[in-house]
């Protein structure tokens, strides 16, 4: 089959298309003729290298993160699924190769794809979606009434938390440049601050809950001084904790390191009486089932900047990279 693969980690390295095995299924897994897959950052933070500290692949290796598709073959002790069943998942660590025609994903990390999506829809939803599903109630526990703070509110992330806070009833601030102001709005947004000419540290505070996705440290420290006391950031973008070290099971150098480099934030964090949290978020089905109900009853809808062909997957992932994308960016692979 054909796939794209990291051959060589690299910030200047590309995706190589090559031929390469069918993947052999577990008894817990299915294989999955691919129809679409979402481009993430993500996918361009593992190809670079950065991740390998937490997730050390060998390459060659192919890339991707999310995927929707067809059930071709079950293996023997799965039970949810069977074959021909349209299915889409964000594929657990470790067991990642959306770039391709075919994939082997374990059962819990699957889930039924939409009835109301196409296949390039409901590829967009999966990695963004279950993101936002473990910060805002997993992490946060974001409640009907209180004021969230969703930082790029028309990045991929952005657009789905924005509808899913609205969902849960609570005041939604967000961040975007002046050209999406009306895209946040329709998504739900209550107030919008133009990142570019306006500085949301002197605009927002007693924000219960922070979603944080900027590497830029003084936005880190904006955000936590915008919250209550006893209120949460969660970040999606570092620097990651002793905590997270500790749950992904890395040797305690690792948890001494992550300690350092999060000190900063935490200290802030513990002088506002706030809380710091690092989200790497995980595959996780049955959040993603949670999240096909919202979608069939039409409370989210996916937003879809463009779709590539297979063929130039290094273009999209380029494109993603650039941080211009409104809402999410999907190759169609069949």
């Amino acid at each position: 089959m054909k796939a794209y693969s990291v051959k060589k980690y690299g910030k200047n390295e590309t995706l190589h298309l090559s031929d390469v095995n069918v993947p052999t299924i577990k008894e817990n897994e299915v294989l999955v003729q691919i129809h679409s897959a979402g481009v993430n950052l993500l996918d361009s933070l593992v190809r670079n290298g950065e991740f390998k500290i937490f997730l050390p692949y060998k390459t060659p290796f192919v890339n991707g993160h999310d995927m929707a598709g067809v059930i071709t073959k079950v293996g023997a002790k799965v039970s949810k699924f069977k074959v021909g069943d349209e299915v889409y998942s964000r594929v657990g660590d470790h067991r990642i190769g959306s770039f391709a025609e075919q994939i082997a994903v374990q059962e819990n990390d699957l889930a039924l794809k939409p009835t109301n999506l196409s296949m390039e829809e409901a590829a967009s939803i999966p990695l963004v979606g279950l993101t936002v599903w473990q910060a805002l109630v997993e992490i946060a526990n974001l409640k009907k009434g209180q004021k969230v703070f969703i930082q790029a509110g028309s990045g991929g992330v952005g657009t789905f938390a924005i509808q899913f806070a609205k969902h849960i009833g609570a005041y939604v601030a967000t961040t975007t440049s002046s050209a999406n102001t009306a895209l946040v709005k329709k998504l739900g947004a209550d107030l919008v601050i133009d990142y570019k000419t306006q500085d949301f540290a002197t605009i927002l505070k007693d924000y219960d809950v922070v979603l944080h996705s900027n590497r830029d440290a003084k936005v880190l420290e904006g955000s936590l001084k915008i919250l209550k006391p006893g209120g949460t950031l969660v970040t999606l973008t570092g620097p990651p904790t002793a905590e997270l070290a500790k749950e992904i099971g890395l040797a305690w150098p690792f948890q001494v390191i992550m300690n350092l480099l999060s000190f900063s934030a935490r200290r802030i964090a513990k002088k506002q009486n706030v809380n710091f949290k690092f989200l790497f978020m995980r595959a996780d089905g049955k959040a993603l089932g949670d999240i096909t109900k919202l979608i069939e009853a039409g409370i989210i809808k996916p937003i879809v900047d463009k779709v590539f062909p297979f063929e130039q997957t290094n273009e999209a992932l380029a494109y993603v990279e650039t941080g211009r994308a409104k809402g999410k960016v999907v190759i169609k692979v069949r």
